[in-house]
């Protein structure tokens, strides 16, 4: 099975052990609720951990592979869309993942874009206290 199909599977069954070995060590995930990405497999693993909280009724529905160039290198490198659908803290968001890979076949970067506004500002919200909950990032500060 590859990459993608691994990764969906281990998204749909909430297996965050089977996330370990699909992405390289220096992996780049772009957030669409954060300006410069979540960089290496630890903290892009305790990430995936939030967002199976977050998400509720992810599906996808659907896949489109190809190449695109990676913000990395500038190199084309093989690539899937996973388009998805999913409820955070009530709002609905359409969304897609976009996998990229490197020779040895594992995600080197990974985008996510999600749609409507509404639906980003709960998901900034919903995976900050997430970080915060599980230590991965420091408490807003009170104003």
């Amino acid at each position: 099975m590859e990459t993608a199909d691994r990764f969906r599977e281990a998204v749909e069954k909430r297996d965050l052990a089977a996330f370990e070995d699909l992405f390289t060590e220096d992996v780049r995930l772009y957030s669409p609720v954060k300006f410069v990405p979540f960089e290496g497999r630890p903290m892009v693993l305790g990430l995936f951990g939030v967002l199976l909280r977050v998400f509720e009724d992810l599906r996808y529905i659907g896949r489109f592979e190809g190449t695109a160039e990676t913000s990395t290198d500038g190199e084309e490198a093989p690539s899937v869309v996973l388009p998805f659908r999913a409820t955070v803290d009530g709002k609905q968001i359409h969304g897609i993942d976009l996998l990229q890979f490197d020779d040895a076949g594992l995600i080197k970067e990974f985008t996510v874009m999600v749609r409507p506004q509404s639906a980003v500002q709960a998901l900034g919200q919903a995976v900050l206290a997430g970080l915060v909950a599980d230590g991965l990032a420091p408490a807003p500060a009170d104003h």
